[in-house]
């Protein structure tokens, strides 16, 4: 005789008949579905040419190499649960000035210290910071879209990262105290490197990162303009410098490293056009060597791999879903951009949360927020609820909101959600009264 739980059936069955309903009443006849259609796939094949390769990869790396290379008590050190608030907030606070990167890019960075008993208010406070204070973006911001927007974001998110950070500890203290308590008991264990090498392995990958990602400005002066003129140039003196020390300290064979860089500099002379295909040889090569060793390198390029894994999947359905929302910048999904327009005009309390809401579930990739608000602007929407995006947009989105949750839990994801959205939108308030 066959029992059936019907608790768990039932589930089941919802869920097939929800996909059966949705196919059979699929709008393919609609002219607005069909552009939402495509809009997800050009956000997502825009997405995987733009970021995937300069953005996550080196991010995984990074990632990895903070799991295998760090010692979990220097990280505990530092930014655990026990660890000086202090220096601990202040560290956290301040990395995005160092890290020119999306809300996505920072995910594997978050996870990897988080994982390796990173404090939750720390970690929280590095999480916001990592996308929000990017000093470009910030300059972008005040030049575009005035001196006084461009101050408040950058004091905001400041502010935010210390504020959401210790709310995310103070809301989750029981778990973090026992957290500090399991991590007393835990010896110390030496570095496999000296602080001073670790310091310069880590250099050269985050100096690879923020490189290969620095944009082109609007005007083709300045320091910002000679960055980026010799930003393909500072890349490759980092990624030689690091198989230097991948060759030195980490024993991998000379031979193999000196394969990968004359293949990157063949291509690189036969297309000198055409930088990502050069990082992809190079890329390829690292992992290939990597993974095929005995040593060391091999568990880094494993950690690596786990988390891209864990990742990079969610990322895209993330990507695809915002795409066939809202569109790219300038285009439209299955939102009208007029609604969006017009609930956020104005300087009220709706006005502010539905662009903090908005903001923390749309893709912006660093600095398209700036020319979106600007066109958004244009069309009547407040000073407030530009604040309120401003400040909720960088540091979340919907493809990050997914990967959250297999990070660090469903709750902590959606405690730490609505704290962005809930102070993105009390801030809107108070400077749209003020400069509104």
């Amino acid at each position: 005789m066959i029992v059936m739980n019907w608790r768990t059936e039932w589930k089941k069955l919802a869920i097939i008949a929800g996909v059966f309903l949705t196919f059979f009443y699929l709008p393919l006849d609609s002219a607005r579905f069909e552009n939402a259609i495509m809009e997800a796939l050009h956000l997502t094949k825009w997405y995987a040419r733009e970021h995937v390769l300069l953005c996550l990869i080196p991010a995984f790396f990074i990632a990895g190499a903070i799991s295998v290379f760090i010692s979990q008590a220097s990280v505990m050190k530092y930014l655990g649960a026990g660890a000086n608030k202090i220096l601990a907030y202040g560290v956290a606070s301040v990395s995005g000035t160092l890290l020119a990167v999306c809300s996505c890019t920072v995910l594997p960075l978050f996870a990897g210290i988080y994982r390796m008993g990173a404090g939750l208010g720390p970690a929280s406070a590095f999480l916001y910071s990592g996308p929000a204070i990017n000093v470009l973006a910030i300059v972008l911001t005040a030049r575009v879209l005035g001196v006084e927007l461009g101050i408040a974001r950058a004091v905001g998110a400041v502010l935010f990262s210390i504020v959401i950070g210790a709310l995310m500890h103070l809301i989750f203290r029981k778990e973090e105290k026992e957290k500090a308590s399991i991590q007393m008991l835990i010896p110390e264990e030496e570095s496999s490197l000296p602080l001073w090498k670790n310091a310069l392995y880590f250099a050269s990958m985050v100096g690879i990162l923020v490189l290969a990602n620095w944009g082109k400005p609007d005007e083709m002066t300045g320091i910002w303009a000679i960055v980026y003129s010799y930003k393909w140039m500072g890349s490759s003196f980092f990624a030689v410098a690091l198989g230097v020390m991948l060759v030195c300290w980490f024993e991998l064979v000379w031979w193999k490293v000196g394969l990968v860089a004359l293949a990157t500099a063949v291509f690189a002379f036969i297309f000198p056009g055409q930088p990502l295909l050069v990082f992809f040889i190079g890329v390829a090569g690292l992992s290939f060597f990597t993974s095929t060793d005995k040593g060391i390198t091999s568990e880094w390029f494993a950690s690596s791999w786990g988390f891209a894994r864990q990742i990079l999947p969610l990322l895209l359905l993330g990507v695809l879903i915002a795409g066939a929302l809202l569109g790219r910048a300038g285009q439209e999904g299955l939102i009208p951009s007029e609604w969006v327009a017009w609930a956020v005009g104005g300087n009220s309390l709706t006005s502010n949360f539905f662009a903090s809401f908005a903001g923390a579930f749309m893709y912006f990739a660093t600095l398209t927020e700036v020319p979106i608000l600007q066109g958004l602007i244009s069309n009547g929407m407040g000073k407030g609820p530009a604040l309120a995006l401003l400040l909720a947009g960088p540091a979340l989105s919907l493809p990050s909101i997914l990967v959250l949750r297999g990070i660090m839990g469903l709750k902590k994801t959606l405690v730490f959600s609505a704290l962005v959205i809930v102070m993105a939108t009390l801030s809107g308030m108070i400077f749209g009264t003020f400069f509104g």
